[in-house]
């Protein structure tokens, strides 16, 4: 297990997919979160992210607050509710702040609802054009685990700040203003976790509503500590843009970061973004300053680092000093760290990820990785 899995050269695989549409992108991940506003600023101020546009009551929504900010391809939409018994602060309230939709950008929404309701995909309403003076966007959303979204989304007929509805930073309040990058450029992938035996069901529904195919498969061998242990598959669409890993518990002698997760969030959901940097030790560096609270290894984990991934461009003691990690496959080496979780509950939080060529996910980190994840579980009092 814990093996790139060949996908290429099937024939069977290639005229499956002539069925499906093709994903353009990741437009945009849209948090439902408590207090937008202040949202917007801790992501601004401690990530970087420039805010581009807004709604509320000042640009005639009357039941919502939404900012959307970007860095790079990036593109959050941070959304709370201005009434208590919203379908928002319902969300709020039982999970508390985190990912509520991933919309991909794709050719043909039409096509694309008919393509996914025909394999079994629920669809939140029918599809929907919205309008301004800019031009249209026309937009369906579908549910997925737990109460997480997909929507697809077409905009080339808008030329707005985002979508109907926003106005552009001008209009937005005072105190969110642009700021300075922190030099994020893209999402990597984005994980689930889903509940006691049901990644593969979620996997399944990957493969037959959306046309998807398992990219690597790691088992309780390949992630595991003395205490714990977890599965995981990655799904990925046709051109490799886009790469979900699947996560579930697996049977350990003390509680795994995924039963934690489902505790508080109290369900499936998305459990962390990869967030893709060309230049990882001036990104951390400067997360750092701004505040962002890391996982941290033992020094023991460097001991043996070069014997074990080679030659690396990074000086070795810049990468210690930030507390990076460093993994090599067959194709390349990449670097990672993880943020500790963003908000009270110990639910999302953030990898910031630097790849040279390589495809992979880290597994020869994992060890260290859910060691130091358990280390903070045990403070806690939830291991």
């Amino acid at each position: 297990m814990g093996k790139l899995l060949r996908t290429d050269n099937s024939s069977a695989l290639s005229a499956r997919n002539d069925e499906f549409f093709p994903i353009q992108s990741i437009d945009y991940v849209e948090f439902y979160v408590g207090n937008a506003k202040q949202a917007a600023y801790y992501y601004q101020t401690a990530f970087g992210f420039t805010p581009v546009a807004f709604c509320g009551l000042e640009t005639g929504v009357r039941d919502c607050t939404s900012y959307v900010l970007r860095q790079g391809n990036i593109t959050f939409v941070l959304t709370s509710a201005l009434a208590p018994d919203s379908p928002i602060a319902e969300h709020v309230r039982l999970h508390g702040d985190g990912v509520k939709d991933i919309c991909f950008r794709v050719p043909d929404v039409d096509y694309a609802y008919h393509i996914v309701t025909k394999h079994g995909a629920k669809a939140t309403a029918a599809p929907v054009t919205l309008e301004d003076e800019f031009g249209s966007v026309r937009k369906v959303s579908i549910e997925v685990y737990g109460d997480t979204t997909h929507t697809f989304l077409t905009r080339t007929d808008y030329i707005g700040a985002f979508m109907p509805g926003f106005h552009s930073l001008p209009h937005a309040p005072e105190s969110l203003k642009p700021t300075h990058g922190t030099g994020l450029a893209a999402l990597d992938h984005i994980v689930a976790n889903v509940d006691w035996n049901q990644m593969d069901k979620t996997v399944e529904f990957y493969s037959e509503v959306l046309g998807f195919h398992q990219l690597v498969h790691y088992d309780d061998k390949d992630i595991s500590t003395e205490y714990s242990a977890l599965m995981s598959k990655v799904m990925t669409n046709n051109s490799g843009l886009i790469k979900l890993p699947i996560n579930e518990p697996a049977r350990g002698l003390k509680k795994s970061q995924i039963e934690e997760y489902l505790d508080y969030y109290h369900g499936p959901g998305v459990q962390h973004l990869a967030l893709i940097t060309g230049n990882i030790l001036n990104t951390v560096s400067e997360l750092r300053k701004r505040g962002v609270e890391f996982i941290t290894v033992p020094e023991s984990y460097y001991a043996e680092l070069e014997e074990r991934v080679g030659n690396i461009k990074e000086p070795l003691e810049e990468v210690k000093r930030l507390g990076l990690l460093v993994d090599r496959d067959d194709s390349g080496y990449l670097l990672q760290i993880f943020t500790r979780p963003l908000q009270d509950r110990p639910t999302f939080f953030i990898e910031i990820i630097q790849r040279h060529h390589a495809r992979s996910f880290g597994k020869g980190n994992f060890k260290a990785l859910f060691e130091a994840i358990e280390r903070d579980q045990a403070l806690r009092g939830n291991l």
